[in-house]
């Protein structure tokens, strides 16, 4: 009795231990089958990619699946333009999950892990400032470069941002953990969580919109007040 329990608990455990994979390669397959229906048209039925529509998807990895879909920067079908913007996703989160976990059967990164709490404020003021605020703004509110509209990260979460500096989407340049480390990421996701709702004591936020558009608001008021001065100076010498 003692040998039938202990075979029956092997068994279950071995059930156990293989439905993990299973399950994983069902949900690949599944992936497979959006992807067919879905973007194969640009990529290619076995997302080799096609010469001047789309790159090959081996080898990108979970994370850039993820980043765009999550993103709705892709599909890029009903899009304009050279550059994928933001819109709302195309697919639900559950056949999102699908089609990346299809396309990180080919090979690539992983979804980077980011954990906001156990970064550092001051440091992800800094790191964003160095490797970010050129193009984003210090602010988060986006900008203007050549060839390219930044974004604001009004809508980017922690493992969004994470995903951009590790995959780089667009011209974007990606960084791996040598030049930003775990921690410096953590902090940079902690650091674009603040710009979203931050800190306006002892000044007037204008929108949010960075120090420049702001510093030119100032300059604006203060032209405006000495063209009042100027015309009651010379209304009282007449």
């Amino acid at each position: 009795m003692a040998r039938r329990a202990s075979a029956l608990a092997c068994a279950l455990l071995a059930g156990l231990v293989a439905a993990g994979p299973i399950g994983a390669q069902g949900e690949a397959a599944r992936g497979r089958t959006l992807f067919v229906e879905g973007c194969s048209a640009c990529h290619g039925l076995q997302a080799n990619g096609i010469s001047g529509v789309a790159p090959s998807l081996h080898g990108v990895g979970a994370a850039a699946a993820d980043f765009y879909l999550s993103t709705g920067r892709m599909p890029f079908s009903e899009q304009t333009g050279d550059e994928p913007f933001r819109s709302e996703p195309a697919y639900s989160r559950r056949d999102i999950d699908a089609i990346v976990a299809y396309v990180a059967s080919l090979g690539g990164p992983e979804i980077p892990r980011v954990e906001p709490e156990q970064g550092n404020l001051r440091l992800g003021l800094k790191a964003f400032t160095e490797f970010c605020a050129g193009c984003h703004q210090v602010v988060a509110q986006g900008g203007v470069v050549t060839g390219a509209i930044p974004p604001d990260l009004d809508r980017a979460t922690p493992t969004q941002v994470a995903e951009a500096v590790r995959v780089g989407p667009y011209v974007m340049p990606a960084f791996d953990e040598r030049t930003i480390d775990q921690h410096t990421l953590d902090s940079i996701a902690r650091y674009v969580e603040y710009t979203k709702h931050p800190d306006d004591r002892g000044g007037w936020a204008i929108g949010h919109l960075g120090p420049i558009p702001e510093g030119l608001v100032a300059w604006l008021i203060a032209l405006a007040a000495l063209v009042v001065v100027a015309r009651m100076l010379g209304e009282r010498s007449k």
